[in-house]
């Protein structure tokens, strides 16, 4: 039989294409083991996976008696998705988001279909879609704007109201029994959206929305708001008009001028002649760059979305902009039930600041002439777009919510200690702040101004000295001393290899060494054991037993929140969260 991971591949093959494709007989695979091996071994290193839903069921305690019982439910259709617990996270505006957390044996399952519906789905996801998708991030969204964006003179600023709470549940079934004609699998879904969830012990229904925190939420959403793409490509394909010419007349006369005069230039031979032939020439080169060289005649509408936030760029007058936001509001909501904020979606002209994924962008205005290595000459950032770092209101921002400054009374910023972190090692500390700065420098990377965060660094590297010297009741000056190492500062610690030396980072480390989203696996490391493999084994990694009834894993949070005993002993030896385990020693553990 082959393994549903090449199924799938060969599902992704056919809707690539034909984007069109009908599918059908998908619950069969839900009823494969191997897929629920698969999405464990994704599941199982998440913080999440250790944390209870309205059971006591997390990844512990998995194995085949695990998986079998839950495809047996599938079979029979006994299977019900419990609802999840409803917890609050703070938002960065100071609101609170509902979080659901499911059952961990809802979150497999779930994890299951996601990989059905990515590889039927994925395929003809528009290429301005960027959130919630493999190889796509804020990242490839910005680069794309920065790109596309070009000359744009108005922008449109999407917001849905709760878009993620107001998803219509019986709109969403039906865009996907558009392309899914398999009533079991399609049931399985709408009882994941039926399900409710528990708050204060109490039982609530869902009428509509897709659960945050559900790993089918970000698919769905995905699904359902493709629907917006498609309308805003169909609304592009009517509103795209070319431009009446080439170049504007006056452009053209003046050009025309410049190859006179040189054709003259090169022909004449009289020495004065020719130095008034190339007065009237510079002249005539200087004046050009000061005429509109494109007619603006011309309308263009451009688009981008990470998940429910999206930007729309119009080459055009504010009244085609006002209409383009007439047709997107009443399409979402006659179609989708979605409702678009009248308060936050603006159009806003291009030379002015709209915020969209934490970047401040714009469009230049700019008359700058720079020379290019061939001699030409050009307005090279004329209408290009604009990315800036809002320090203000994202970066002072998020070092005053981690007590990392303070505000002088002459409105200067003073770094200062952070003493919830005094009880780590000086080692944790330095790659705690390091971390934060790495997070804060590697999103800013596109940003055209994007050297003003060497401030930042500074800040950041001299709160950290101050953290130590706090620590150590000591002062800055003689932190630096202790820790000197060449040229800069580092804290040592050891390794099984010796010695090694942690030191702060500085822009221009971001600078060279910046990864988009992840580092790439070099073949350095050898390759570990699938889940699936380890307990195929039929051994216990803990008492060496080969012959036991039962195995299944044994799963913990944090390798940090381990003690001394003999099996805590082994999984900081062997550095993984599972420890596949006979049923008697997870007895035992548990006991």
């Amino acid at each position: 039989m082959n393994p549903t991971s090449e199924i799938l591949e060969r599902i992704s093959k056919s809707s690539t294409d034909h984007k069109d494709d009908v599918f059908t007989r998908l619950y069969r695979y839900l009823l494969r083991e191997d897929i629920y091996y698969a999405a464990y071994q994704k599941l199982y290193a998440n913080k999440g996976a250790a944390t209870k839903g309205v059971d006591a069921d997390t990844a512990d305690g998995f194995g085949d008696k695990y998986v079998k019982a839950l495809i047996a439910e599938l079979k029979d259709g006994t299977y019900r998705a419990k609802p999840v617990r409803r917890q609050y996270i703070k938002k960065a505006n100071g609101k609170m988001r509902p979080l659901g957390i499911p059952s961990f044996r809802d979150k497999l399952l779930q994890e299951a279909i996601r990989e059905i519906l990515e590889a039927i789905y994925e395929p003809t996801f528009s290429d301005y879609s960027h959130g919630f998708r493999p190889e796509r991030s804020c990242h490839t969204c910005m680069k794309q704007l920065k790109i596309e964006f070009t000359g744009v003179v108005w922008f449109i600023e999407g917001d849905i109201k709760g878009c993620f709470d107001n998803i219509d549940h019986e709109a969403l079934i039906e865009i996907l029994q558009r392309k899914i004609k398999d009533s079991k699998l399609v049931n399985l879904i709408r009882q994941f959206l039926k399900a409710g969830y528990v708050e204060d012990w109490k039982y609530n229904r869902t009428y509509s929305g897709t659960p945050q925190g559900g790993i089918l939420s970000p698919i769905l959403a995905n699904i359902y708001l493709s629907e917006l793409d498609k309308k805003v490509a169909e609304i592009k394909e009517g509103f795209d008009k070319p431009r009446s010419a080439e170049l504007t007349e006056a452009y053209h006369e003046k050009s025309k001028e410049i190859k006179r005069l040189s054709s003259k230039l090169r022909w004449e031979k009289d020495i004065q002649r020719r130095g008034e032939l190339i007065d009237a020439l510079k002249a005539c080169k200087k004046d050009l760059l000061k005429i509109p060289s494109k007619p603006q005649d011309n309308k263009r509408l451009v688009y981008v979305r990470y998940a429910d936030d999206w930007l729309i760029g119009i080459c055009g007058n504010k009244t085609d902009c006002e209409a383009v936001k007439a047709q997107i509001g009443a399409y979402l909501g006659d179609t989708l039930k979605l409702e678009l904020s009248e308060e936050k979606t603006l159009v806003t002209h291009s030379s002015e600041q709209v915020r969209f994924l934490g970047y401040d962008v714009s469009v230049r205005r700019s008359q700058e002439v720079k020379g290019f290595k061939n001699g030409r000459k050009a307005r090279s950032l004329n209408h290009r777009v604009e990315l800036l770092v809002p320090l203000k209101e994202k970066v002072e921002k998020f070092m005053f919510a981690k007590g990392v400054v303070v505000q002088t009374a002459d409105g200067k910023l003073k770094p200062m200690h952070r003493p919830y972190l005094l009880n780590h090692s000086d080692s944790e500390i330095v790659e705690l702040y390091n971390a934060e700065i790495r997070g804060i420098c590697n999103y800013y990377r596109l940003a055209v101004n994007y050297h003003t965060l060497d401030y930042f660094c500074y800040l950041m590297e001299y709160s950290c000295l101050k953290t130590l010297a706090n620590k150590h009741k000591s002062t800055v000056a003689k932190m630096w001393d202790k820790y000197r190492h060449g040229k800069t500062w580092a804290v040592p610690y050891m390794t099984k290899a010796g010695e090694k030396h942690v030191r702060i980072v500085k822009i221009v480390d971001c600078k060279k060494g910046f990864v988009y989203d992840a580092i790439p696996h070099n073949g350095r490391f050898p390759k570990r054991r699938t889940i699936q493999e380890r307990l195929n084994a039929h051994v216990c990694e803990l008492c060496g037993d080969k012959n036991a009834e039962m195995y299944e894993i044994h799963h913990v949070g944090s390798l940090k929140e381990l003690g001394n005993s003999h099996w805590e002993t082994v999984m900081k030896q062997k550095r993984r969260k599972t420890l596949v385990v006979c049923g008697k020693c997870h007895a035992q553990i548990h006991g």
